[in-house]
């Protein structure tokens, strides 16, 4: 059990390196330094957002459209600016993204935000984490955790491709094989999360890697 764990060990350290040198250390470094109590309502708008766009979708298609869909959301700038000028928000970002359902959730979001005032929104996610998040709209099992991640909290994400290396590797589930290796080597699990998830966009056999 303690050498698979270290070659689990091994893999994550090396993988960590390749994602590096493949250019993805400053998406490490943001994950590692993101933290809850220092974010402000623009970011989160932000962060909300992309989350419910990329539900299901290719992280490089939403990253190709991002910049037309907040500039249809006057850049994030406050959840008051987008609810006042939901229609029109609306409008403009459905013209580059025709998913009516997922503009609408980020308009409920600002609508939520501006409700209940970003700083107390903030103060039941510290106190609940994800289960606060996940009663926000279009916030699932899956983009929950996305957007917790997003914003600070030390939380592994289970996606498909965290599922499958758990699964190659005997882990009951993501949060465990996150928190093995984060017991040995120290990166937060949010930041394992990020680089096994990264290195997974980059080699296409990352199963067969890990296990």
């Amino acid at each position: 059990m303690l050498a698979d764990r270290l070659k689990i060990v091994d893999r994550y350290l090396c993988a960590k390196e390749i994602v590096i040198k493949k250019g993805f250390a400053k998406e490490i470094d943001w994950q590692n330094e993101i933290q809850l109590s220092k974010i402000n309502e623009a970011y989160f708008l932000k962060e909300a957002a992309w989350v419910v766009l990329s539900s299901g979708m290719r992280e490089y298609v939403i990253r190709k459209k991002f910049p037309d869909i907040s500039s249809a959301f006057y850049f994030w700038q406050s959840s008051k600016l987008i609810v006042k000028n939901r229609e029109k928000c609306k409008k403009h970002a459905l013209e580059v993204f025709c998913h009516q359902k997922k503009i609408n959730a980020i308009v409920e979001i600002a609508e939520i935000i501006l409700k209940n005032g970003f700083n107390s929104m903030k103060s039941h996610i510290q106190k609940s984490g994800v289960e606060f998040i996940q009663t926000m709209p279009f916030m699932g099992p899956a983009t929950s955790y996305h957007l917790a991640k997003n914003i600070g909290l030390d939380v592994v994400k289970p996606d498909r491709h965290l599922l499958r290396v758990a699964d190659s590797t005997g882990f009951n589930n993501p949060h465990a094989l996150c928190e093995t290796i984060s017991e040995v080597v120290g990166d937060r699990i949010s930041v394992i999360d990020l680089v096994i998830w990264r290195f997974a966009t980059l080699n296409p056999k990352y199963t067969e890697y890990f296990s």
